[in-house]
């Protein structure tokens, strides 16, 4: 089997717009009926709507916690209500791979920061891809019983996809990447 990866010469917003072209055609290639993406104050999930209007693929967006607000991280009201009036599910939740309890006493020993730093060797939108399918596993918003692509960046828009199985925490060895997409090429 060969694949193709796109790679983007720099990470960023600027490749929002061909991430989810690339996300719109896989998913139409394998039958895949979720996308989930990352959403800090609602571009990339008003994006997502109209990339992927009519093509009857649920979009599901997942924004971070009221903890991370102080950091300019999270929608406001404004925001959410666009974004949900696109036709999009938010999912507001805390970060599955750290940012809670677990750093306040581990740091950046946990298993969840581990597991953060493992996936940023790729990229910031990797960890982030594959964090926010957990978090939207574990909200019962995507079952882990079929294939979801899986959208992120770094700090603003969308610049990695993926196509993976999900898993919820407690079964997170269970999550498998099965082909990335696009990402920023880092050297």
């Amino acid at each position: 089997m060969r694949m193709q990866i796109t790679y983007f010469d720099e990470e960023g917003k600027q490749n929002t717009q061909e991430t989810l072209v690339l996300a719109k055609q896989r998913a139409q290639e394998l039958g895949i009926r979720t996308v989930v993406l990352a959403s800090s104050h609602g571009y990339t999930a008003l994006e997502a709507a109209r990339v992927f209007s009519g093509t009857g693929r649920a979009l599901i967006t997942v924004t971070l916690s009221a903890g991370f607000s102080e950091l300019g991280w999270g929608m406001s009201a404004d925001e959410l209500a666009a974004v949900e009036n696109a036709g999009v599910t938010v999912l507001t939740s805390q970060l599955s791979f750290g940012g809670g309890v677990e750093e306040a006493f581990g740091g950046d020993k946990s298993p969840q920061s581990i597991i953060a730093h493992t996936f940023y060797c790729f990229s910031q939108g990797m960890k982030v891809a594959a964090e926010i399918a957990v978090m939207a596993a574990e909200a019962g918003l995507i079952g882990t019983d079929e294939d979801v692509i899986a959208l992120a960046g770094s700090s603003e828009g969308a610049d990695t996809a993926i196509v993976l199985k999900p898993a919820c925490a407690k079964q997170f060895k269970q999550l498998r990447i099965k082909e990335i997409l696009c990402k920023p090429y880092i050297g």
